[in-house]
């Protein structure tokens, strides 16, 4: 046969996994549904913008589309193929130099000399600004925990950890030594299934309680709980954080993890692991917002409480950095928020639904998107609050409809005033 010509196109298929809320075994309908997702239903052609008309009529209806699922592209229509780029090693002047992570004060680089976490944490809470300061001490405190004889239960979220996780090398440790080891693991994040599958069985091989959380929510908090004996006593532990306990991940993602033994905070994160472990009944927490719940309640009124504020006359501002905003809620009470005078910054990495600038409606608000070497990924809310403290939160969960009604989050105060301050 003679080539007449050579054009790109590529096809994107539907990777939703069809899952019902009453299967009896969530981890094997979930294998089953795996095998089907590379014949999932055609959603999307790409095709570049030199490929001819005739062509392009073939392959829609070889997948079953019509002229409205075609995007013409000008240039490679798959730039995911530019990674491999990045993995070459004769263009070095194309890469960035090695970066090596810090250490907070108090915690030591060698981990042969570490100090204990858990004695530093009970002594005043750590904040950890990733991949800037080092993922080591949220791994080593995990680590430790699993070795302490005075631990007692170790509880944790697991949504995406990595297919080698030192984490799960402690939580498996933990199990072996006898602690009570329950993990709530995620296996339905998206892509990352079969590896959560294979995790979930590796703790359970070990002897650890897991269970899949809540049926019809995502559990994609972030959050770790250490019970100890100390003397008499019994003292919990909590990590919570902005991103997933992946340390690669964490070496390329911008995210805050907070270590803390604050009783009530600390009390809050048992009560949502009660939950999660249960029949999945909604629990009062203190400090913590918890979606589905309370989390985006609690986000409106702090909004409406600086639009109040404003219109009393006194400091009003409200400063948001999150991946996406496209909650319609939120939106409007921002908007309500900018017509009462309140400035409103907000750092929005992906998609944003709110329009600033407008006359009479949006024109205190500012939007941005910071685009560099590592990807933006905490979600922090900042209130002015009048002439009180300013109120400073952290949360795994964006300003999205999926995160505040359809999945288990926490958003989590920033309460020592040096750590807000920073």
């Amino acid at each position: 046969m003679d080539i007449k010509g050579c054009y790109q196109f590529r096809l994107t298929r539907n990777s939703d996994l069809d899952l019902e809320d009453e299967v009896e075994d969530l981890a094997k309908a979930l294998q089953g549904e795996l095998l089907s997702r590379r014949y999932g239903k055609a959603v999307r052609l790409e095709v570049a913008d030199n490929c001819p008309q005739p062509l392009v009529d073939f392959l829609l209806n070889e997948f079953g589309l019509v002229n409205e699922d075609v995007y013409q592209v000008s240039g490679p229509v798959n730039l995911t193929r530019m990674m491999s780029i990045c993995d070459t090693n004769d263009k070095p002047d194309l890469v960035f130099p090695p970066f090596t992570p810090g250490y907070p004060k108090g915690l030591h680089s060698k981990r042969k000399h570490s100090n204990n976490v858990l004695d530093l944490v009970a002594k005043q809470d750590i904040l950890l600004h990733h991949p800037f300061e080092s993922f080591t001490p949220v791994v080593d405190m995990l680590r430790q925990a699993a070795k302490d004889p005075d631990v007692l239960a170790i509880r944790q979220t697991l949504y995406r950890t990595g297919a080698r996780s030192e984490m799960v090398d402690a939580l498996v440790e933990a199990a072996r030594q006898g602690k009570e080891v329950t993990v709530v693991v995620e296996i339905r994040a998206r892509f990352d299934e079969e590896e959560n599958l294979a995790l979930a069985r590796r703790l359970q091989e070990a002897g650890a309680v897991v269970v899949y959380g809540v049926v019809g929510y995502k559990t994609h908090a972030k959050m770790m709980l250490i019970v100890r004996r100390e003397g008499r006593q019994i003292q919990r532990y909590a990590h919570l954080g902005t991103g997933n306990y992946h340390t690669a991940n964490a070496r390329l993602y911008t995210d805050y993890s907070l270590l803390t033994c604050d009783k009530v905070l600390a009390n809050d994160v048992h009560k949502i692991f009660q939950q999660l472990t249960g029949m999945g009944r909604a629990v009062r927490v203190r400090k913590l917002f918890h979606a589905p719940f309370t989390l985006k309640k609690n986000l409106i009124d702090l909004i409406n409480q600086e639009t109040s504020n404003a219109k009393e006359g006194k400091p009003a501002r409200i400063i948001i950095k999150i991946n996406s905003l496209t909650e319609s809620n939120i939106i409007k009470a921002l908007f309500k928020a900018s017509q009462a005078g309140v400035e409103v910054d907000l750092i929005v990495r992906g998609i944003c639904c709110l329009r600033p600038g407008i006359e009479g409606l949006s024109e205190n608000i500012r939007v941005r998107s910071i685009v560099g070497r590592f990807l933006e990924h905490t979600r922090i809310y900042y209130f002015e609050n009048g002439d009180n403290d300013a109120l400073v939160y952290c949360s795994s969960a964006d300003a999205m409809i999926r995160n505040l009604d359809m999945r288990i989050e926490t958003c989590f105060p920033i309460e020592d005033p040096k750590l807000a301050a920073r």
